[in-house]
């Protein structure tokens, strides 16, 4: 699991990151100064939180695990539309397809 953050010192201290290793977790940061780094990524977790896990509560880390695989295979790739790759959906985006806008 990547966890993923900016450059805050509450991140960067050694207690969060001995905790992160505990868990066996990777720590992702921001590079120095540039506040724009993970601005797309931040968007994809923003999104998946307020889109699709926000009310669930999940009886298990699989079903967890299951349920965010859908959501990138099913509707984030496929079906949503991303301003980043001008309104074109993450799959058309990546074959070359041209369709871009939904009607």
């Amino acid at each position: 699991m990547i966890h993923h953050s900016d450059r805050g010192s509450q991140y960067a201290g050694h207690q969060y990151q001995n905790l992160l290793k505990q868990y066996g977790m990777t720590c992702s940061m921001s590079r120095k100064g540039n506040c724009h780094d993970s601005a797309v990524v931040e968007n994809f977790f923003h999104s998946l939180k307020v889109q699709w896990i926000y009310d669930n509560l999940y009886q298990s880390r699989d079903d967890a695990m299951l349920d965010v695989v859908k959501y990138i295979e099913m509707f984030y790739n496929s079906q949503r539309l991303h301003s980043f790759l001008g309104y074109k959906r993450s799959n058309n985006f990546e074959s070359g397809t041209p369709l871009a806008r939904a009607a």
